[in-house]
């Protein structure tokens, strides 16, 4: 027990002293021992009626039985259950006419979205603007689109995807390795991209760009077209304007002619229910660029 110290004063310290300076040792005040004391007996409280102590595979569940994960289950099956209203009526409506229904194009538009945030735009950005330019993840802003832009054209890409081989009906085409397998002479490289610096409206040299056009015409028309401006049936795209996807500076379009690029989009028809689909697909469609 500490003794009071003589030489300066008659209370009790605690015995610590810091250049000189002691401590008092005076009792806590009461109103802070009778909180203090309070929250030991709401501790023992809250520990009898909610969960509180971790177990093995659990927790002690509580006189109460409240559980937080319940709570978000009940809410989320209640918007479930309200939405569906409006998933029934998306499915029974015609893809063309759900903007004839400003109300059911408003639900399909806003759902749309959430399903965007959590599926897809970690590779089409948040904005969906393709992440960055040259990055292989198409920009959904513009007006260009590969395989189409219409919302049957939408529906279909995300159902079943493009390229993968999880789906027969996924959306397929390759483009030869022009360099890497040798079908064409790295001049006739240099001829076909400065051909194609030249229809792109980009810096050129004019007797390489003269000459590579009768090398488009040999091996490249046939899916980009003799215009240069792509065909959405086979997934070829324009290369007369400048939306590239993989990049369309000079050394870009050498790469793609040398080895060629071979993208894959998962199909979501085994992730999300087919209303689901649709509104993402309305979501995508109005974005700016839907055909």
């Amino acid at each position: 027990m500490a003794t009071p110290n003589k030489k300066n004063h008659d209370r009790p310290t605690t015995g610590h002293s810091w250049d000189g300076i002691e401590e008092f040792d005076n009792p806590m005040p009461r109103w802070w021992l009778w909180t203090f004391y309070a929250t030991i007996i709401w501790a023992v409280v809250y520990w009898i009626l909610f969960p509180a102590w971790p177990l093995v595979r659990g927790a002690t569940a509580g006189v109460l039985g409240y559980s937080s994960r319940a709570d978000v289950a009940a809410e989320i099956a209640a918007a479930d259950q309200a939405n569906q209203v409006w998933y029934d009526q998306l499915m029974a409506t015609d893809l063309n006419a759900i903007t004839a229904n400003p109300e059911l194009e408003r639900f399909a538009v806003n759902a749309g979205a959430a399903v965007f945030r959590a599926q897809c735009s970690q590779c089409h950005g948040a904005g969906a603007n393709g992440l960055r330019p040259g990055s292989g993840f198409p920009n959904l802003l513009d007006d260009e689109w590969m395989w189409g832009g219409t919302m049957e054209d939408i529906v279909q890409t995300v159902t079943y995807g493009i390229r993968n081989t999880d789906f027969p009906d996924a959306r397929y085409s390759e483009m030869p390795s022009f360099g890497r397998d040798g079908l064409l002479t790295p001049e006739e490289i240099d001829q076909v991209v400065n051909h194609v610096l030249a229809i792109s409206g980009q810096a050129h040299d004019n007797a390489l760009a003269a000459a590579g056009e009768q090398v488009f015409l040999d091996n490249c028309a046939s899916c980009h077209m003799d215009d240069g401006s792509g065909d959405t049936f086979v997934g070829a795209p324009a290369l007369n304007n400048g939306i590239w996807l993989y990049g369309g500076t000079e050394a870009d379009i050498r790469a793609t002619v040398n080895n060629a690029h071979f993208g894959i989009m998962p199909g979501f028809t085994d992730r999300l229910p087919d209303a689901q689909i649709r509104a993402v697909a309305a979501y995508v469609h109005q974005l700016g660029g839907g055909q």
